[in-house]
């Protein structure tokens, strides 16, 4: 048995806008780029993409499963630029196939931080998804999929039964990334491992013309999930949703690839579509995934590096959660929100001065000419909110 597991992470931030020393608007979003990436995104991605899931799910009559993680942030920026993706993420819902996962609101690395936040941010993404979806989240993926063993027994107690993780070689070792483990001591939360390889043979490859394995057919991915068959149970496929249509272009065929598949899939009467909740219920853990270092999915070191690998990064996140109790002793929603706004972690990856392997990824919608740049326009803003923090305070005495 061999059950396709399709996770697709939907997610945009709230870019700042150029922000100097001098500047005291507290106004610190850029939002004609925010509307006009959100738009572009919602039509070369969203809005194909969605359709596509729509038809393949009544085509197979409910056999094809999918799910999907949207960022607090995410929905905000859709309900405000694009609602008409929005309906067509609510058609979804209502298929009774698709999965919708629970994460941080705010797309951010309070697990590293402050843990008060990481929990407030969870219970603020789980009601968003209730109302939004109608849906009671219960399989959790953190942000870029950063996992550690604490973060197992953190979201266990939080009531999920199930979390994504990176299936990195460092933390498998001979294992495969096709079965399904528990974190030590942990035997009833389970944890669904991405298949990197295959995972990036769609969200990478595909276009690539250099690559051996170009063009990549429905029918040779078919034949590569198929071999699992009697050495694994599931194949865990999570990747950004702008895979589609975005980082991969419709003229490369992806919408197409996409289509077919499933057709494919089916074909090895042994093979199915999951949700990640289907996964945890159909299969049992075959053993213990110790992760007592951070794992993440970014970049080929599969660590923090992306977003903790610099001087800049390190001080720009560290300022940032030590406002933490000057910000919420103000009360002031505005301030809290633009606190958590700054959170997202796409702020710090544009800070990142690895530019070899990895470096196409981190210029993606980058509105920096150079990582100092946004580490300088970044702490200006934050020097902002840290004066608008003790003129509340002040009028509070």
């Amino acid at each position: 048995m061999a059950s396709v597991c399709f996770y697709f992470q939907v997610h945009q931030p709230f870019r700042l806008r150029r922000y100097s020393v001098f500047d005291t608007d507290t106004n610190y979003f850029d939002d004609y780029k925010n509307a006009q990436i959100c738009r572009k995104v919602a039509h070369k991605c969203y809005l194909p993409a969605n359709r596509l899931m729509l038809d393949l799910i009544h085509k197979y009559e409910g056999r094809f499963k999918i799910s999907y993680s949207l960022t607090g942030i995410i929905i905000e920026q859709l309900q405000a630029y694009a609602p008409e993706v929005l309906s067509t993420f609510h058609a979804l819902a209502q298929t009774g196939c698709v999965e919708f996962l629970c994460e941080t609101y705010y797309h951010s690395l309070s697990f590293l931080y402050s843990r008060q936040e990481f929990a407030d941010q969870i219970r603020m993404h789980r009601n968003l998804i209730r109302d939004t979806f109608g849906q009671e989240p219960a399989v959790f993926r953190n942000t870029e999929l950063i996992y550690h063993n604490d973060l197992a027994h953190f979201v266990k107690e939080m009531g999920f039964n199930g979390v994504l993780c990176e299936g990195a070689d460092h933390i498998l070792g001979y294992r495969s990334p096709n079965f399904i483990y528990h974190p030590p001591g942990v035997r009833s939360l389970k944890l669904l491992l991405k298949n990197y390889r295959l995972s990036d043979d769609i969200a990478f490859r595909f276009s690539n013309q250099d690559w051996a394995e170009w063009p990549l057919t429905a029918p040779k991915f078919a034949n590569w999930v198929s071999a699992v068959n009697g050495n694994g149970h599931t194949v865990n496929l999570f990747m950004d949703y702008e895979t589609l249509g975005e980082h991969q272009w419709e003229d490369t065929g992806i919408f197409e690839f996409l289509r077919h598949l499933p057709n494919e899939i089916f074909r090895h009467p042994d093979n199915n579509f999951k949700t990640p909740s289907e996964v945890i219920e159909s299969y049992d853990a075959v053993g213990e995934i110790d992760a007592p270092h951070m794992v993440s999915w970014a970049d080929i070191e599969r660590d923090l590096s992306a977003w903790l690998g610099n001087a800049m990064q390190s001080n720009a996140l560290h300022e940032l959660y030590q406002m933490e109790k000057m910000v919420k002793q103000t009360g002031d929603p505005d301030i809290i929100r633009d606190w958590r706004k700054l959170q997202t972690s796409d702020h710090f990856y544009y800070m990142c001065t690895k530019w070899f392997a990895d470096g196409d990824v981190h210029k993606y919608f980058n509105p920096y000419d150079s990582p100092y740049d946004s580490y300088i326009n970044f702490m200006n803003v934050m020097d902002n909110l840290r004066s608008r923090c003790k003129q509340t305070a002040a009028t509070l005495v």
